[in-house]
């Protein structure tokens, strides 16, 4: 006769049974869930942008407004979204891609030029159009581009047509990529993506910040439409001025004031050339325009450079030369709100001479709107750069990153973004500084 079974060993060997169906479920879950963004990659048109200044995100913005035209699905992301499982997952990819310095990748696919961009993958259920944006004044023109069509051929991926490239938004190249769109969606003619026109505006006063500076001559001009409706700007957002019957001469300047300061302010530094030669747009813009000329100009909206969601975190500020102009008006528009705390770090030349908005930043400081502000001098005796500023400030900085602090970067892309760049791994760490990145905390706006 077989003895009761005890309810005790029962009762253990169901929770064993239990335990081992929920890990089941679970890994079959984690399983489900890893696989779902590639399938539905693979069912959706993907728009995607490598974006430094905002073009490549504007275009990839109308591309995508173009085909849900057309009733496609269709999702629109910055190239450090894609992961290789849902490339090698197939579908339609169509790719803005813009170059930065010397055939660089913009800081929204810098994860994917370093993860992606060097591994042997399998595309070939990928069909892509790609879009490159570059200047021809740089030896690296569209350089970015070029590398991600050339690996993703190599790699097996599915030309839809011949990769476009574009010199400084040129509208025939872009009027060609419309047009491609509109085939492949079946649109017919779509509307014109084209930038909004330049405008006349009147340069009403043009001030040199630095007599005296070692470094080339600073200006402040201060401008305003001269008719028609006053433009609407945020701070980040940035100006585009051309030289009068030269479509081809363009440039982008970080706008330093905000719509109701009354006037849209830059910061302009006269560049020579080698041979003595002053540059075309700053020297016409330093030397030549009188004071109540007309300038072609355009605002442009600078996205990833705004303040966005981020009004209410601590805002850590780092900048040298005329890249203090966009921080200038980031302050403002957080002072204005009553946002902070903010931390300035600025760094220049002399102080005698390259102190830029002294008595402004000086005042919000005393009045406790501006927290900290570290300021930077290189040619000065016992001076340095911002990265060192920041490196004796790790602590601190490690503090308020910890609280959940932003930090905007405006200024020279060699030397200092990439020293800066450097500080920040060392003390944060290199995991620190991927959750910055992945968490749109740290935004870069270099030239």
């Amino acid at each position: 006769m077989n003895a009761p079974l005890d309810p005790t060993r029962l009762l253990a060997a169901a929770l064993v049974l239990l335990a081992y169906l929920v890990l089941c479920l679970l890994l079959w879950w984690r399983h489900h869930r890893r696989q779902r963004p590639a399938a539905e990659s693979a069912s959706h048109w993907q728009v995607v942008f490598a974006s430094q200044t905002g073009s490549a995100e504007a275009l990839a913005l109308n591309t995508a407004k173009a085909l849900e035209m057309a009733g496609l699905p269709v999702q629109c992301r910055p190239l450090n979204a894609l992961s290789a499982d849902q490339l090698q997952a197939g579908g339609h990819y169509l790719l803005l891609l813009s170059t930065c310095g010397d055939g660089d990748a913009p800081d929204n696919a810098a994860r994917f030029a370093r993860n992606l961009l060097t591994r042997s993958l399998n595309l070939s259920r990928v069909s892509f159009g790609l879009l490159a944006l570059g200047d021809r004044d740089y030896p690296a023109y569209c350089g970015f581009g070029r590398r991600v069509a050339q690996w993703l051929g190599a790699h097996g991926g599915r030309a839809l047509f011949a990769p476009i490239e574009v010199h400084r938004n040129d509208p025939q190249a872009l009027l060609a990529w419309q047009q491609q769109v509109s085939h492949l969606a079946q649109l017919g003619d779509a509307p014109s993506w084209a930038l909004p026109p330049f405008r006349p505006w009147q340069l009403r006063e043009r001030v040199q910040l630095n007599p005296g500076s070692q470094g080339g001559e600073v200006f402040l001009l201060s401008l305003t439409p001269s008719a028609g409706p006053w433009p609407d700007w945020q701070a980040g957002d940035l100006a585009q001025l051309a030289l009068p019957d030269e479509a081809d001469c363009m440039r982008d300047y970080s706008i330093a004031s905000l719509p109701s300061d009354g006037v849209l302010q830059l910061l302009l530094r006269l560049h020579r050339h080698p041979d003595g030669q002053l540059g075309r747009m700053s020297g016409w813009l330093a030397k030549q325009v009188p004071t109540g000329g007309m300038v072609p100009l355009r605002v442009r909206a600078q996205h990833r450079f705004r303040q966005g969601d981020h009004t209410g975190r601590a805002m850590i500020l780092i900048g040298n030369g005329v890249g203090v102009a966009g921080l200038r008006a980031h302050l403002k528009a957080r002072i204005q709100a009553g946002c902070g705390p903010n931390w300035l770090v600025f760094g220049e030349r002399q102080q005698a001479c390259d102190n830029f908005f002294a008595a402004e930043f000086d005042r919000w400081l005393a009045e406790g709107k501006l927290q900290r502000l570290d300021r930077c001098f290189s040619r000065d005796a016992g001076g340095g750069y911002v990265q060192h500023a920041l490196l004796a400030a790790a602590d601190e900085l490690r503090h308020w990153v910890a609280d959940g602090a932003v930090i905007y970067l405006c200024g020279s892309r060699l030397g200092m973004a990439e020293a800066v760049d450097q500080v920040l791994r060392g003390v944060l760490g290199e995991a620190g500084h991927a959750v910055l990145m992945q968490e749109g905390r740290y935004r870069r706006d270099v030239f």
